[in-house]
């Protein structure tokens, strides 16, 4: 499916999005999943195909079934959602390839820390109206000053799996 993405302004249709992160912890015996309740975005297709644009998650609306594990992560030791409410997913620049992958620069920032986040996403659905995106990368959270690790319970790195359906806004 070789798809031709309309050019023009699109929105992130909050409603069929879905951002999910998961990493282990318990020393790797577990993984803890969390869904971002909150997701928005927007962008921008440009004549030659590019595209850029930006997706934002409310900290706050992290949800990993655990009341207590969902404050914990809010608070300073990790997210810190008073100081830092959003994750910002900056797209510089994303181009379509002929196997409907999408080669994505931008960049992430977590707690004001801004680096330089590729991504590959595939285009799992396109119409002159809508286009869904599926994508999974791992960030490395020490990157973004999310140290925290009491007796080495957390390892590795966070998988973050995202179901993105854009909209063609109406001119």
């Amino acid at each position: 499916m070789t798809v031709a993405v309309e050019t023009g302004l699109w929105q992130l249709d909050p409603a069929r999005t879905s951002v999910v992160i998961r990493h282990k912890t318990m020393w790797g015996l577990v993984t803890v999943k969390g869904a971002f309740a909150a997701v928005t975005g927007e962008g921008e297709v440009q004549a030659d195909g590019t595209a850029r644009g930006t997706v934002t998650l409310d900290v706050a609306s992290l949800d990993t079934k655990n009341g207590k594990r969902d404050k914990h992560l809010r608070s300073a030791d990790l997210f810190d959602v008073e100081r830092h409410p959003t994750i910002t997913f900056a797209v510089d620049n994303a181009v379509v390839a002929q196997d409907d992958t999408v080669e994505v620069a931008g960049q992430l920032t977590v707690r004001g820390i801004t680096r330089p986040q590729p991504v590959v996403a595939r285009v799992t659905a396109a119409s002159a109206e809508d286009v869904t995106l599926g994508t999974e990368f791992t960030v490395d959270r020490d990157q973004f000053d999310m140290g925290w690790n009491q007796m080495g319970m957390l390892r590795g790195l966070t998988t973050v799996v995202g179901t993105l359906v854009f909209t063609r806004v109406k001119g």
